[in-house]
């Protein structure tokens, strides 16, 4: 498998998401889309972290490894933690926008975004 495979899949995703926020009129498949989206920055922050080698390491450096070996192989725990961190706001924000979209169909009866302006008054 090609090095830049991952990075190339985490695009094509990131890509899907932001055509689904902006090419589709339907508030939940926007939605969708940027569920989507936020899954791909994920993803692709979890990449930026992955040191290829032949057996990576858990972030934890254990008595009596030595630490050369250790600093090439380790896998960066900085981007995990970003992405925990990423994790809880994108949950906070897709049950806000969820919310959102439940309120506006009580109001208009519709998820459609061209029917919502029309109803402007």
């Amino acid at each position: 498998m090609p090095a830049y495979l991952p990075y190339l899949l985490c695009m094509v995703l990131l890509a899907i998401g932001i055509y689904g926020m902006v090419a589709k009129k339907n508030v939940i498949k926007i939605i969708i889309g940027l569920a989507i989206t936020e899954y791909a920055i994920n993803m692709f922050l979890v990449l930026l972290g992955w040191r290829g080698g032949p057996k990576p390491l858990a972030p934890i450096l254990a008595p009596g490894q030595a630490e050369q070996q250790f600093l090439a192989n380790a896998v960066d725990p900085l981007p995990q933690a970003l992405v925990l961190t990423s994790i809880v706001v994108g949950l906070s924000v897709l049950a806000l926008a969820v919310a959102l979209a439940v309120r506006l169909y009580q109001k208009y009866g519709t998820f459609d975004i061209t029917e919502i302006r029309k109803l402007r008054g």
